[in-house]
């Protein structure tokens, strides 16, 4: 089952460049533009993560977060805040009030994608598959091992992140920002051309000893691990 997330905010071409980039990342995604109106759905039914404006018509951003964390369904509930306010006073004001993350507008949504994925992470790491497969490549997360045909593959710990980052969404190209934000983080500076080489090396331990190259480079966007080469070369 895909994650659940419920986006709270009143400026409507937001909301749809959320929900459509959302969508893109295999969630299910309902909106409110009122904070009363997302109060009431949160009594109905508990999604998986809160992307929570501060400034809402009806009822605060600030106000839901104080009566979520203040219920025992809603107590651990991942909220991400948005929020024009960017001085030190209302960051620390937003996460005092419950928030788990804070970002503030104008943002990078592949910021806000890779904030939200190391939140369902922590929230539900029952929801992560112990085990990555696509082709003849496994992943083993609590091994931490890697495994090509059933011959173990070495990767140095940058490109495991990678690979693993890549076969969550098997198929998808992701730029070289995104896999900056997904992989490294946002708040790390490294050049774009640190990607290419990182995928280099993890391309080259990948495919030591076969011919057919799953990840594929597709000019002026990004990488994908192809989610089309069959699993016997």
């Amino acid at each position: 089952m895909n994650a659940r997330i419920l986006v709270v905010e009143d400026e409507a071409p937001l909301t749809e460049l959320l929900r459509y980039n959302l969508a893109a990342e295999g969630y299910e995604v309902e909106t409110a533009a009122r904070g009363d109106d997302a109060d009431t759905m949160l009594k109905e039914a508990t999604p998986d993560l809160v992307v929570l404006d501060w400034m809402l018509p009806g009822l605060s951003g600030i106000e839901l977060c104080r009566r979520l964390r203040a219920r025992p369904e809603t107590r651990s509930l991942p909220i991400i805040m948005l929020t024009a306010r960017g001085e030190e006073s209302e960051r620390v004001r937003g996460l005092a009030t419950g928030a788990d993350d804070y970002i503030v507008k104008p943002f990078s949504v592949p910021e806000l994608l890779a904030r939200i994925r190391a939140l369902l992470r922590r929230a539900n790491p029952e929801r992560l598959a112990s085990v990555l497969a696509v082709g003849d490549i496994e992943l083993d997360r609590e091994k931490k091992r890697v495994s090509r045909a059933g011959h173990p593959v070495e990767l140095g710990p940058t490109e495991y992140r990678l690979l693993e980052f890549l076969m969550e969404r098997p198929g998808r190209v992701f730029t070289r920002e995104q896999l900056l934000d997904g992989v490294w983080g946002s708040d790390i500076y490294i050049d774009e051309r640190t990607v290419d080489v990182h995928v280099g090396r993890m391309r080259k331990s990948l495919n030591r000893g076969y011919t057919n190259d799953p990840i594929r480079t597709v000019r002026g966007a990004g990488y994908a691990l192809d989610d089309r080469y069959g699993k016997a070369d």
